[in-house]
């Protein structure tokens, strides 16, 4: 099976999974559910997700990774619900669909977003009872990304950091805590599932490919947001520059922004490299990350 034929395989089953694992649009209160499913069934690339499972088969075993992948996309979804609020960065377009807010309204979108964090989490508790310090694991290991010092944090930096001067060192911090953060879990967690252990060398490096990995992915969606259509993105563009935001785009220009994106994809392969396994399909999706066009 190539790269593309089991990317979309994985995209199936994530998409299959999610349908499965949450309460149906029909189940009381209807509107939160349907907000809920409106946003998660919106498509996406489910790239996180992908990247629990991926990391997960380098050294697999018969514990399943789908209840963590799921999990982090349960987290995923909540913070672009949350992050398209008119208090926050207010954008019309997700996925190419009006945004949860829009399409439904506030308040409910406010409540999907919430609801969808201890939903994260009562996946990894039922996931993973059968190995409770596993599920601990993964759930120590989600819940610092999801909070004040990790993704909520940096969305907050990212907030309070609009219409200032560009400064590389607090864009660094937020593109590490709001973006980087949740790609980094993600592998993380699939090689945790695997077996490794917080003390085996090669947790370091899937955490540091990782890091690096969320660092050149954020660089390309700075990119993106100048280059392509709202069309193209499935998602407001130019929106940053719009919104006052610091990208590495304005901080150091276009040609830069690509040199960086490049850099940072070459760590993560280098990062990757150094752990063994079955590596064809995690080198593979860092490229496909470079040059995505959405």
């Amino acid at each position: 099976m190539n790269f593309k034929e089991k990317l979309s395989q994985w995209q199936v089953q994530v998409n299959q999974s999610l349908k499965k694992c949450l309460p149906s649009g029909d189940v009381h209160p209807e509107r939160l559910h349907q907000a809920i499913r409106y946003s998660l069934d919106a498509g996406g690339k489910r790239l996180r997700p992908i990247l629990v499972l991926a990391a997960h088969e380098l050294f697999p075993n018969e514990q399943n990774p789908m209840p963590a992948a799921l999990a982090v996309e349960c987290i995923h979804t909540y913070s672009l619900i949350h992050d398209d609020l008119p208090a926050m960065d207010n954008s019309d377009l997700r996925r190419g669909l009006s945004t949860c807010h829009k399409a439904f309204d506030e308040a409910t979108a406010i409540l999907a977003g919430d609801a969808l964090q201890p939903i994260a989490f009562e996946l990894l508790a039922r996931g993973y009872r059968d190995d409770p310090l596993l599920g601990m694991d993964l759930v120590s290991i989600l819940a610092q990304t999801a909070g004040s010092q990790k993704l909520v944090g940096g969305q907050m930096q990212d907030l309070i950091s609009e219409g200032k001067q560009p400064d590389a060192e607090n864009l660094y911090y937020i593109h590490e805590n709001k973006t980087a953060a949740m790609i980094r879990a993600s592998l993380e967690m699939g090689f945790r599932i695997g077996g490794m252990g917080e003390d085996d060398d090669r947790m370091s490096k899937i955490q540091e490919a990782g890091t690096a990995l969320g660092h050149a992915f954020q660089a390309v969606d700075d990119l993106l947001d100048v280059t392509s259509s709202s069309e193209e993105l499935g998602k407001d563009a130019h929106h940053d520059s719009e919104q006052g935001k610091v990208t590495w785009v304005t901080l150091k220009g276009e040609h830069a922004a690509r040199e960086l994106a490049a850099d940072y994809t070459e760590r993560a392969r280098h990062a990757l490299e150094a752990l063994g396994g079955d590596l064809s399909f995690l080198l593979d999706l860092t490229s496909y990350m470079l040059n995505r066009k959405n």
